[in-house]
């Protein structure tokens, strides 16, 4: 198949007798790559289209060259390749052969570049800054049709234009298109308006349950948003007595709630409202029914706690465990016993029991047992026990100790 259409064709510059194009690339080349383009021009008023380059070239950057001054010319660009030539990419307006300057360039502000948010009933006044010399034309358009000058007005000056609307209404939302053109040069931008007003009330809001000191309620969004997406809910009670509502939950943004804490033998009310970028909604959607939190008896009863026995045999939750040392290095060994009555320690070497040597610290707090062996030699080395009593049994674990001469 034949490639496809080059893309984003433009002028880049004119000149008294000649005009520079720019474009990209087709999307799609074909199997066998492009040869090159073709670039043909054509005079306003006429339909004979002739080339412009004798063969064809890789660059997508051309200047057509002794053209006359004065002259109205159309472009347009073909993609060729082994299987034939793509559909020609040809230029919205005609290029008028005269010097430009300064070609036109539209200078968005930084916050205009992204959706412009006004309230229903505020003016909108917009300056857009372009350069171009000389002096541009300037286009406005919304949705390729032209503005409602009954509406919005637009005033064009050599250096920018600026979009006035007295009172914004909902209607007025949507992208603006400017394109500012000199000779077929053209720079577009695009002005994206949103104007926005609060939502209408939340719909079907139920009182679903009634427990305790608790509320329960569902309701659904509001028809009208106000244009702008809902942020959440604000939910009010009011009790019979006072009359009075009260913020009970801000910016829930789910569309149900548990309201708690209420008043034992208190009748309550609750509205909903919703909130968007413009604020709350202007009326609330209220529950149809009332909810009563009834007063209950409570007989108190005196908790039984029963007796534990907290008697329990000496056992081990952390083992010893093995360990080699170097010789002049003092060294812990260390284990976790548990068991009540507080068992006795007894800490052994080969089976023997250690007594009190200065070698030696043996301690125990919260159920965790060491033994400090003060800068062993290699005869200090060998099987260690730790023996835990107490009279409901015993329990012992044991670890080997290897100590190494220095290297």
């Amino acid at each position: 198949e034949p490639p496809s259409s080059p893309l984003s064709l433009a002028v880049e510059e004119v000149s008294e007798n000649s005009v520079t194009l720019t474009w990209k690339a087709p999307e799609q080349t074909g199997r066998s790559g492009l040869d090159g383009y073709v670039v043909e021009i054509c005079k306003d008023g006429s339909t004979d289209w002739t080339a412009a380059n004798k063969e064809p070239f890789l660059s997508t950057r051309y200047t057509i060259q002794d053209l006359g001054s004065g002259d109205k010319i159309h472009v347009r660009v073909k993609a060729v390749s082994a299987s034939g030539a793509s559909v020609p990419a040809t230029l919205g307006q005609p290029v008028l052969i005269r010097e430009i300057l300064q070609l036109p360039r539209i200078r968005m502000p930084r916050h205009l570049r992204q959706t412009y948010v006004r309230h229903v009933g505020d003016a909108v006044n917009v300056m857009i800054p372009f350069q171009g010399k000389p002096k541009p034309e300037v286009i406005w358009t919304k949705g390729d049709q032209p503005l409602d000058t009954s509406r919005i007005n637009i005033r064009n000056t050599e250096r920018d234009t600026i979009f006035y609307i007295r009172e914004a209404q909902r209607s007025d939302s949507g992208k603006y298109e400017l394109a500012v053109r000199i000779n077929g040069a053209e720079d577009k931008a695009i002005l994206d308006i949103r104007v926005i007003e609060p939502p209408g009330p939340p719909q079907n809001l139920k009182l679903v349950d009634v427990w305790g000191f608790n509320v329960a309620l569902e309701w659904t969004p509001p028809l009208d948003n106000g244009n702008s997406e809902i942020k959440g809910y604000t939910v009010q009670k009011s009790d019979k007595k006072s009359g009075k509502w009260f913020t009970a939950l801000e910016r829930c943004t789910r569309t149900s709630c548990t309201i708690s804490d209420l008043i034992m033998g208190n009748t309550y009310s609750f509205r909903v409202f919703a909130e968007n970028a413009c604020g709350l909604s202007e009326k609330a959607a209220v529950t149809s029914g009332v909810a009563h939190i009834k007063k209950t008896k409570t007989a108190y009863q005196t908790e039984k706690i029963p007796q534990r026995d907290m008697m329990e045999p000496p056992k081990f939750t952390q083992p010893l465990t093995d360990r080699t040392t170097t010789r002049g290095y003092s060294t812990h060994l260390f284990c976790c016993v548990r068991g009540f009555p507080q068992p006795k320690i007894i800490w052994m070497k080969n089976q023997m029991e250690i007594r009190e040597d200065p070698k030696y610290i043996a301690m125990i707090e919260q159920g965790v047992c060491s033994l400090e062996i003060r800068k062993p030699n290699p005869f200090d080395g060998g099987i260690y026990t730790c023996k835990a009593v107490n009279p409901l049994g015993e329990a012992s674990v044991d670890c080997k100790l290897d100590v190494k001469g220095k290297i």
